[in-house]
């Protein structure tokens, strides 16, 4: 296999065809097609407003990873709408992470995550090197975080001590910075779940099936799209929003790490939610949460006040952010999160759990 086989495809230049143009390939054999996007069993490539009738086929090339020359090993994730399977290339070695979507109402999410990881090309966000659709299956092999995700660490540690959540949060930050300004999307899934980790140190922001990408840096969305838990006050009421209510995110996710439950609690502790609406009146009706100030430091208590005020336009931004006092508090105590996440029984490449 030549050299170069894992690298992504990163000379795509989105283009929309017109809406009569793409009807005409939704049902091609063997191909799937969704606005710009043209996906059959060899790859992923964008389509043109030049290109009429039909599109040239997507063909192998030698620096193409291809779905016969990996093994899957196990699967590690569900979701609604497929699987995420550890793979292996026979031939390098290296582990990847293959996300395989069969059903068909899920199709305008994944051909809009397609779109956003072929365009991303960031250190903080989950690499995509590959996508095919086959056998009626879309399929999109991406980077493989051995650590797993967030959710995974915080039923391992129950807590993580402020200055790892500093170090974290500094990442997390560049991701969201590149996404917001320089890529203008939104995330709108911001969880646990969908930042993930690896035995480096390094965090990574995953799933854009939900996101939305905006015109320009000031845009704003008004779709009720994400999950319920950390979705900002403007978009439960159905709002227009903008970058700021992924910070609101970034703040409940920040603040449930380090206190080791999420920030709204049920009325009745011991029971849970009734529902998911009790839950966003409780975000709209009730007071934003806070840290508690005799656990955490006064700069910690004032990044997640920062993150999570109820109006949109006292929120900081990621670029605000980043210079916060807490961003860079802990920089000299030279934090590992290498050996952080390798100590705290995370998965870590380990393929016998």
């Amino acid at each position: 296999m030549k050299k170069g086989i894992l690298k992504p495809n990163i000379n795509l230049k989105l283009s929309l065809p017109p809406p009569d143009e793409v009807s005409k390939f939704l049902t091609r054999s063997g191909t799937f097609m969704d606005g710009d996007l043209l996906v059959n069993r060899y790859g992923v490539r964008t389509v043109s407003q030049s290109e009429s009738e039909a599109p040239p086929p997507i063909k192998p090339t030698d620096n193409q990873l291809n779905l016969a020359d990996i093994d899957a090993i196990k699967v590690i994730g569900k979701g609604s709408g497929g699987i995420v399977q550890l793979v292996q290339h026979k031939w390098t070695g290296q582990f990847f992470a293959l996300k395989m979507n069969i059903d068909a109402n899920a199709r305008k999410a994944i051909a809009q995550e397609l779109k956003i990881n072929q365009s991303s090309q960031c250190p903080y966000v989950v690499m995509c090197y590959q996508s095919f659709y086959d056998n009626g299956a879309i399929s999109i092999i991406l980077e493989y975080m051995d650590g797993g995700s967030f959710a995974d660490l915080l039923r391992k540690v129950k807590t993580i001590p402020e200055p790892y959540l500093a170090a974290i949060c500094k990442q997390v930050l560049k991701g969201l910075l590149y996404l917001h300004h320089e890529k203008h999307i939104i995330h709108r899934d911001l969880k646990p779940s969908n930042l993930l980790l690896n035995h480096r140190g390094e965090v990574k922001i995953t799933d854009f099936g939900v996101s939305a990408i905006m015109a320009s840096t000031s845009g704003q969305a008004n779709t009720f799209i994400g999950t319920y838990n950390y979705m900002s006050p403007e978009r439960i009421i159905g709002g227009r929003y903008g970058y700021k209510s992924d910070i609101w995110s970034l703040g409940l996710v920040l603040l449930e790490c380090a206190t080791g439950q999420f920030p709204y609690s049920p009325p009745q502790k011991d029971e849970g939610w009734v529902n998911v609406y009790e839950l966003m009146e409780a975000v709209v009706e009730q007071p934003q949460p806070c840290a508690p100030s005799d656990q955490f430091s006064p700069e910690f208590c004032s990044f997640i006040s920062s993150c999570v005020q109820k109006d949109p336009k006292d929120r900081l931004s990621a670029n605000e952010l980043m210079t916060h006092p807490f961003v860079n508090m802990y920089d000299d105590l030279h934090i590992d999160l290498s050996s952080y996440f390798t100590n705290s029984g995370s998965p870590l490449a380990n393929l016998n759990i």
